[in-house]
């Protein structure tokens, strides 16, 4: 009996220990668990990334070109007014008793200029036959061309008389969006003084804007064609409908303090939707890169000697694979080396990782995770 219950106690520890060993072997994991995508080639857009201002096609300050009692402001502040549109009126009055008087001047010596031709004619007449001598006569000839000079000048001022009256009128010499009055109604105005008020067009409207002169190269080599710009005003939510507009202006020198050069875009901006001032985000479309190689940038990893990927083996095991960059485009990193199109690279779980491991794809069948159709 001594003999028995030693034994009896070794063979239970032994069937416990077991047990415990198939518990274990049965709860262990299948791999660590990752998300994969699959490298892919596609069509994609070279695109280049800038913040921009958005600035009006034209500003125009407008300002008196004559002096006077501004006695009507014929438009609103912030109005959309047109070319040719009467904005203020200065008091035309002394400018009108000033033309009326240079036409009554000028019609003066027209009748003192019709005399004196008159008198030529005779002095002509009878300078032939001797009847007056011929200091005479050129004396009436000197006598009608110094009206006819006289006459010259009196049209001059004429046309100043008028060229003022109408400058008392003061119309939009653009189309666009007026800005606040500077000088109120029953003021006097100086010719040549202090602007009016500003109008700026927005109907097209320019978004200036700079990148780096590492793209330059690309610039010049794509720069001919009407190249597409979107953007979107800042602060804006990324699903809001970008303005659509094409390249229009490329600076002919780099800024050496920044290492930029300067671009604008043109847009219609027929809904309003840019404002003169307003900070916007750019995006620059150079060319549509026909088989680009791409996965997702969350499946870029960089490490002490570069970049590299996870990918997925036929047998559920990773595989690390060094990569070459081409460029990020957005959410998509382009590869140009380290693999190939259909590869299957890890996007997350990438941190319980290491070459060889056992890995369970999220969403397969046999995971926990529910599968995708």
């Amino acid at each position: 009996m001594n003999r028995v219950l030693p034994r009896a106690l070794a063979l239970f520890a032994l069937a416990a220990v077991a047990q415990a060993c198939g518990n274990r072997a049965s709860t262990s994991p299948q791999g660590v668990p990752v998300t994969v995508a699959r490298a892919e080639k596609r069509p994609l857009p070279y695109e280049i990334n800038a913040t921009g201002t958005a600035e009006p096609m034209q500003t125009v300050a407008v300002v008196a070109q004559v002096g006077g009692l501004l006695s009507k402001v014929a438009f609103k502040e912030g109005d959309d007014v047109k070319a040719g549109q009467l904005l203020f009126q200065i008091d035309p009055r002394p400018y009108q008793a000033q033309l009326d008087q240079a036409r009554g001047v000028l019609a003066r010596d027209q009748a003192q200029l019709a005399n004196a031709e008159a008198d030529l004619k005779r002095y002509e007449a009878l300078v032939a036959k001797e009847y007056v001598t011929t200091q005479q006569y050129e004396q009436a000839k000197t006598a009608a061309e110094a009206d006819r000079a006289t006459i010259a000048s009196d049209r001059a001022n004429v046309e100043s008389a008028q060229l003022n009256l109408q400058f008392a009128s003061i119309r939009a010499p653009i189309s666009g969006r007026a800005g606040s009055l500077l000088v109120k109604e029953g003021n006097l105005v100086k010719a040549g003084g202090q602007a009016l008020v500003t109008i700026n067009q927005i109907h097209p409207i320019l978004v200036r804007f700079a990148v780096p002169v590492v793209h330059l190269p690309l610039l010049r080599k794509y720069g001919t064609a009407a190249l597409p710009v979107d953007v979107r005003p800042g602060g804006t939510s990324g699903t809001a409908a970008p303005s659509r507009g094409t390249l229009s202006f490329v600076d002919n020198a780099v800024d050496t303090l920044t290492g930029t050069i300067l671009l604008k875009a043109r847009f219609e901006n027929e809904d309003g939707a840019l404002w003169p001032g307003e900070f916007v985000n750019v995006v620059l479309a150079l060319f549509t890169q026909g088989d680009a190689l791409v996965i997702p940038s969350t499946a870029v990893v960089q490490g002490q000697q570069g970049p590299f990927v996870f990918a997925v083996k036929p047998d559920n095991t990773a595989e690390v694979r060094p990569v070459v960059i081409g460029r990020v485009a957005g959410d998509l990193t382009v590869i140009d080396r380290g693999i190939e199109g259909g590869d299957l690279v890890v996007t997350d779980g990438q941190l319980r990782l290491t070459a060889g491991a056992k890995v369970q794809v999220k969403g397969a069948p046999g995971s926990d995770a529910p599968a995708k159709e």
